[in-house]
Order: structure tokens, then C-alpha cells, then sequence
């Protein structure tokens, strides 16, 4: 089985060369992980082995900009929104806004954030990955609810930058 070090470690690689895709398998475990504009497809299997497929790299997915606005959504509300930072889920995963269900939320509407500033946690595979907000300014919207499963790429929050 693949740790969460030794996966970042691997995005990491493949984000600083041009290789568009790597294919690894460990233990019974395959990894796959491709950089953004291939087709993502995850196929989870219980036996013999397990197939996950990570997109790569989360660095380029947070500077993405926001997903387009429903038709349904008023000019004003598109207009409003522009300039602002999407913070978006690097991965598949339950969306949590705090610690622990009695701890209050890492952060709520018109606090404000730096680059290192913890947003929220993303569990995956049995596995806690604290979100950073890697911009500096003031959170507009929460736009996923506790609990929620969130898919890679979706816009989680809505940040206007200083």
C-alpha cells in the first residue's frame, strides 16, 4: 500500500517534469497519477488489486479558475463573483469544516486567511488531508456543507484576495 507521503512526493515529481502520466503498482496497490487534461477515471476494486488513479498536480488544480455559473445565476451574482479565489477540492473526498464534531469550524464567512491557513479537512481513504488556503485574503462563501462528499476540482470556498 502507497503512504500519503510517498503519493505527494510522486505528484510532486511528475509536476516538475513533462511526463504526462505514471503508472505504479506496490504490494497488491496500483497508482496512477496524471497531470491535468486527461480524463480522470477512478476504479476502486476489492480484490486482488486495487486500482486508484490521482490527477496531478493539486497546485495547478487550485489556480484553476472558478467553475462557470449556473444560467440560472443573475449577471449581478456572475459579476459579483468575479476576482474572486475558488479554493477547490484536490481529490475525492468527505468535506469537513472542523477538527472533530465538537470542535468549532478551522474558519467561517469574512474570516480571513493566509497562504497556510488550514480551510478544512478532506478525508479520503480513511485518511484526515488538511486543505491550505494558499491565497491571502477573506473567505466570501463556504460553498460545500459538513460532511459533504466533494469531487476533485469542486469549488470548496470563495476568497477575495488582498
Amino acid at each position: 500500500m502507497f503512504k500519503l507521503s510517498e503519493i505527494k512526493e510522486l505528484i510532486k515529481l511528475v509536476d516538475q517534469t513533462s511526463v504526462q502520466e505514471l503508472e505504479i503498482e506496490n504490494e497488491g496497490a496500483r497508482l496512477a497519477i496524471r497531470k491535468p487534461g486527461k480524463t480522470e477515471v477512478v476504479n476502486v476494486q476489492s480484490a486482488p488489486v486495487a486500482h486508484t488513479y490521482v490527477q496531478a498536480p493539486p497546485q495547478a488544480i487550485a489556480a484553476a479558475p472558478a467553475a462557470p455559473a449556473p444560467e440560472a445565476e443573475s449577471k449581478s451574482e456572475a459579476n459579483s463573483r468575479a476576482g474572486l479565489h475558488s479554493i477547490v477540492s484536490p481529490m475525492v473526498g468527505t468535506f469537513y469544516r472542523a477538527p472533530s464534531p465538537d470542535a468549532p469550524p478551522f474558519i467561517n464567512a469574512g474570516d480571513r486567511v493566509t497562504e497556510k491557513t488550514v480551510v478544512c479537512i478532506l478525508e479520503a481513504m480513511k485518511l484526515m488531508n488538511p486543505l491550505e488556503a494558499e491565497v491571502k485574503g477573506e473567505i466570501v462563501e463556504i460553498l460545500a456543507e459538513n460532511g459533504q462528499l466533494v469531487e476533485y476540482g469542486q469549488p470548496l470556498f470563495l476568497v477575495k484576495p488582498e
